[in-house]
């Protein structure tokens, strides 16, 4: 595991850190899910994108594969 620093500003951080409260949660447990989301929702837009790409294109690509 590997550890990252980001920083938030004081707001950001009481917030943060009232959230977690509220839910029974560390801070640092609320960040890691966010960015696991941001990780699965950004990596299928990108695959929708790429297989869109590939079907519009599906005839360049089939003439450049020969």
């Amino acid at each position: 595991m590997h550890e990252l620093t980001i920083i938030l500003t004081d707001a950001e951080r009481d917030e943060l850190n009232d959230l977690a409260d509220a839910q029974g949660r560390t801070p640092e447990e609320l960040v890691h899910d966010a960015v696991q989301h941001h990780l699965r929702v950004q990596s299928e837009r990108l695959a929708a994108l790429a297989g869109r790409l590939a079907r519009q294109h599906a005839g360049l690509l089939r003439r450049l594969g020969e």
